[in-house]
């Protein structure tokens, strides 16, 4: 059996734990965590998602991502309205207060993140092979369940 630190899995795992805590660093001072940021920016590429749209697109289960709704329309970043088709449903988009806090967040986000020269250069290429990794690991799971 390999060690700990020879598993692939084990270094993903660190390297999202340390992308958590940076953002959150980053994001505090606007007072959203990490998990309402990706709900912000999934918002920002497409408005006016239902729940399981959301669930969906974020890889997070539905209760986990009701708290962070509901929180995000209790600091009225969010709007929620319930859907005329299906009763138990509801759409949420963003609102104005948040689109424009937006660019001071997306800056924040660049002045912590390419201070380093890491990102700007190594960041493309990680980000390509970590997408074929997950469509692989997404391929895998699928059959599992089949």
């Amino acid at each position: 059996m390999q060690k700990l630190e020879q598993q692939l899995c084990f270094e993903v795992y660190k390297a999202a734990n340390q992308f958590t805590k940076l953002y959150a660093k980053t994001l505090q001072p606007f007072g959203l965590t990490y998990p309402q940021y990706l709900v912000i920016l999934a918002l920002g590429d497409e408005d006016n998602q239902t729940t399981s749209s959301l669930c969906d697109r974020l890889g997070l289960g539905i209760g986990t991502l009701n708290p962070v709704l509901q929180k995000l329309v209790e600091k009225g970043l969010l709007k929620k309205e319930p859907s005329k088709k299906d009763k138990r449903a509801s759409y949420f988009s963003l609102t104005e207060a948040v689109k424009k806090l937006q660019p001071a967040i997306e800056q924040a986000i660049v002045e912590k993140l390419f201070c380093f020269d890491y990102l700007p250069t190594e960041g493309p290429i990680l980000k390509e092979r970590l997408q074929q990794l997950n469509e692989f690991l997404e391929m895998m799971n699928k059959e599992e369940t089949v």
